[in-house]
């Protein structure tokens, strides 16, 4: 394979990039019957995920049908065009985390645009792509949120994902993930085809990750698994990230498409039959489909439309019959007593269908008339996640929702409405429609976001606990936030990788006083930190977790301020203090804060060894410790901290200069068994 990537590289250049643009087609009539979108008093949508992915499955599997799969093999032995072609990533559609900054140039999503610029060299390289987390310590934290509808989520789930695209069309037959750092993150590879519909090429299994489990290789690796054979062309790429068993951060250094390219022809007669299919869909009313069901195949050589129209006038109603007697007598005909499910109360109906997830209930609802009906009550709808089918979510399916969520609490449309499938206009529809008794509203990169949407978040959805707009904006203009101050009972923001005014987050913080749960990480250089620590310890008292990572204008000051939010068990520092002195600052906030259970202060130079001293004797319920790249820290600082603070699980010491010569590595991972903790120790290209 690497030889005829050599082998083509070359012809990439002599090639015009396919720039086509093909209209939008939908694969679901989520609107009523007369194709409209309806309004609450319309009758549900017919909707059926199941259909959705077996069609989706066909198409990877090498086309819908015997005359696709035909075509298909036609075209590709007529197309003279076609050829091989490797190529890297041209550029980043979206992502969920990265380590860097976007001003910056270090663990950016965008280092993996290009050629390899590490691999094979392994190490912890700024010129990689890393992402914000590692392993399960994340989930341990104070901070956690739990899932909205967990039993949506796969056996895998992911926690962070890259969206890349690429300069050509082309069907894929490799996909090289070039990972130069702690590899092995990687859960799922998805296509975005030319007919706008997501596959998934590749998905991981249990045993996959249970490889890296504990495994401290220290190889960078070229990952390229075995895709599904598929003839979709593509040139988007999204790949899934599972942190849960890494032992530290991973980093990715570049990725590699490879596979056969496809003519301006081709392409339009892969479309062809996608739209004749669309259009009978569409034309394919409840009678026809109650015919297919029964096999009924009229046969009708001249006048059929005449024929069946009469059918269906005289006929049709006694055909039904019949077919209905000759069910009940083969029911009668069976031995014995017989109870069924339907003979349950509503209610034991109602409890057993509420664990099902959402493609489950869609498809519970298609069985008979009894289970459409409690496939739709309201009581299934109270709490709503669309974050694992992010693939499937569009302006249709929230039409749709609209009607059976009248009781909804709880939203999760993170990570949907990429490329334009939900719509600004359709999610205001929605959320003024369902959005007055919503409690807990999670819109993490979604990108369909614009400053009306954000309004009327602020307008409608007053009785909001839990907002978080994570990785929504980075350029502050592009969003509106001043309508945000209308709410006035949040017990947790989160605004991560978001731009947002200093002076609407502090109006915030004034008009929230129970709020719990604050991240402010990569929230831009317009907001001086020293002002929010002042607001907090004023107005925000009950605080239990505070995120600044990498926030900017944090001074010894503002930490003083921190310790009066007596009530913190988390606090991250982590690169927004790097050169200050922190005075008496990290002593007040350890002798006022004894709660704390997690405390990152990476890359803090200006701590002393006095600091790690009242860190050990004040630190007592301290769980998880980040001191990477703290200059002063000693074996003995070390080893103190080990031994005071007695429920320390997670220390990390990584790049710590003073104690990460080579030779001090044995002494390290025997504190780690003998205290029982996990001591993360990087240094440039080796690991522990």
């Amino acid at each position: 394979m690497l030889s005829a990537v050599a082998r083509y590289a070359n012809h990439t250049r002599k090639n015009r990039s396919l720039r086509l643009n093909y209209g939008h087609m939908s694969l679901l009539d989520f609107g009523g019957e007369d194709g409209s979108s309806g309004s609450d008093t319309e009758p549900d949508a017919h909707i059926d995920f199941t259909a959705m992915l077996m069609e989706r499955n066909q198409e990877c599997n090498g086309g819908h049908s015997g005359d696709d799969c035909k075509l298909q093999s036609q075209t590709q032995s007529q197309d003279e065009h076609s050829y091989y072609l490797a190529q890297y990533v041209l550029g980043v559609h979206d992502f969920s985390s990265q380590y860097g900054i976007d001003y910056s140039i270090s663990y950016t999503a965008a280092n993996v645009i290009g050629r390899p610029s590490k691999y094979p060299t392994y190490g912890d390289y700024p010129e990689a792509f890393c992402m914000r987390t590692f392993g399960d310590w994340w989930h341990c934290a104070p901070s956690s949120t739990r899932e909205i509808q967990p039993q949506n989520l796969p056996a895998l789930p992911t926690h962070d994902f890259i969206v890349v695209y690429f300069e050509e069309f082309v069907i894929p037959k490799e996909v090289s993930i070039f990972e130069t750092y702690n590899p092995g993150g990687v859960v799922r590879i998805w296509a975005y085809s030319i007919t706008k519909r997501w596959t998934c090429l590749w998905e991981a299994s249990s045993s996959d990750l249970n490889k890296f489990k504990g495994n401290f290789t220290r190889e960078a690796r070229r990952f390229a698994p075995t895709l599904k054979n598929t003839n979709i062309l593509t040139k988007t790429l999204r790949i899934d990230f599972n942190h849960s068993r890494l032992n530290y951060y991973t980093q990715i250094d570049a990725i590699l498409l490879y596979g056969r390219t496809g003519s301006t022809r081709s392409m339009q007669q892969m479309l062809t039959p996608m739209v004749k299919r669309y259009k009978e869909d569409i034309n394919s009313g409840p009678i026809l489909c109650k015919l297919r069901t029964l096999k009924f195949q009229p046969s009708c050589r001249e006048n059929c439309t005449v024929k069946l129209h009469e059918f269906i006038n005289n006929d049709l109603s006694q055909f039904l019959k019949e077919n209905q007697k000759v069910s009940e007598e083969q029911q009668l005909q069976s031995s014995g007593p017989q109870s069924s499910l339907t003979d349950l109360p509503f209610e034991i109906l109602l409890k057993i269908l509420s664990y099902l997830d959402l493609k489950s209930l869609f498809c519970v609802g298609q069985v008979s008339r009894l289970f459409y009906e409690i496939s739709t009550h309201p009581l299934l709808y109270c709490d709503l996640s669309l974050k694992p089918y992010w693939q499937l979510a569009n302006s249709e399916l929230l039409c749709t929702l609209a009607r059976r969520a009248t009781l909804l609490r709880k939203l999760d449309l993170s990570w949907c409405g990429g490329f334009g499938e939900v719509s600004p206009t359709e999610f205001k529809k929605f959320l003024t429609q369902r959005g007055d008794n919503l409690t807990h509203l999670r819109l993490n990169s979604c990108k369909f976001l614009n400053a009306s949407c954000i309004e009327t978040i602020g307008i409608v959805c007053d009785n909001l606990i839990e907002l978080s707009l994570r990785n929504c904006g980075s350029d502050t203009p592009l969003l509106n936030f001043s309508c945000l101050a209308n709410l006035k009972n949040l017990e947790r923001l989160d605004l991560f990788q978001t731009a947002f005014e200093s002076e609407l987050l502090l109006s915030m913080l004034e008009g929230n006083r129970k709020l719990k749960h604050l991240n402010l990480a990569f929230c831009g250089v317009s907001v001086n930190m020293d002002n929010v620590a002042a607001h907090l310890a004023t107005y925000n008292t009950q605080l239990v977790s505070l995120d600044m990572w990498k926030a900017h204008f944090l001074s010894a000051r503002g930490l003083q301020s921190l310790a009066r939010c007596h009530q913190l068990e988390e606090l991250d520092l982590g690169w927004c203090m790097r050169e200050a002195n922190l005075g008496d600052g990290l002593y007040q906030l350890l002798t006022n804060c004894p709660k704390l259970k997690k405390l990152f202060l990476s890359a803090m130079r200006g701590i002393t060894e006095r600091d790690l001293t009242h860190i050990a004797t004040l630190g007592k319920n301290l769980e998880q410790l980040d001191l990477m790249g703290v200059t002063h820290i000693t074996h003995e600082r070390a080893y103190d901290i080990l031994v005071r603070c007695k429920k320390l699980k997670l220390l990390d010491l990584s790049f710590c200069d003073n104690i990460m010569d080579r030779e001090h590595f044995n002494l390290i991972i025997d504190w780690s068994r003998l205290f029982k903790v996990k001591i993360q120790f990087s240094r440039n290209n080796y690991d522990r």
